[in-house]
């Protein structure tokens, strides 16, 4: 039984305008990434060893540890950007956004991360060439190039 209140409408509107304001997922960043010229940056905030195992193709790589040091001169400044790292069980991602925020960029994280483009059948590029996996029908529908929803 549920015992816990639920929000007044209002409450929600405020809370799910917020979360939107800051999330987004894998499908709108694949579908944005498409057009070639998505509207903001993709920056996968992983360490070294993790970008060269698969990322995003077109993803700007600089691990969070140095986005402080080096944004300026790998990100443009005037451009939103949408940060990754490796999935809902980490909070790379947002730490990463954090530190752009901090810098006066306007940020996104994408949630669930590398796993979830993977697991949704989207391309990563590796050491040898781009692939893609078929998506797993936990994440979304067989045979659609998006989850959906």
């Amino acid at each position: 039984m549920m015992t816990s209140r639920f929000a007044a409408p209002s409450e929600a509107v405020t809370h799910f305008s917020a979360r939107l304001a800051l999330y987004t997922d894998v499908s709108d960043v694949s579908a944005a990434m498409a057009t070639g010229d998505p509207g903001f940056t993709l920056v996968d905030t992983r360490a070294d060893v993790a970008w060269d195992q698969a990322h995003v193709p077109g993803a700007v790589h600089l691990p969070r540890t140095r986005i402080a040091a080096e944004a300026g001169a790998l990100v443009d400044p005037s451009r939103p950007v949408v940060v990754y790292c490796w999935g809902p069980g980490c909070d790379g991602a947002a730490r990463g956004a954090l530190e752009f925020a901090r810098l006066g960029y306007r940020v996104k994280e994408m949630a669930g991360g590398i796993e979830y483009w993977i697991r949704e059948g989207f391309a990563v590029e590796t050491a040898d060439g781009v692939r893609r996996s078929p998506a797993d029908p936990l994440t979304a529908p067989e045979g659609t190039p998006t989850c959906a929803c």
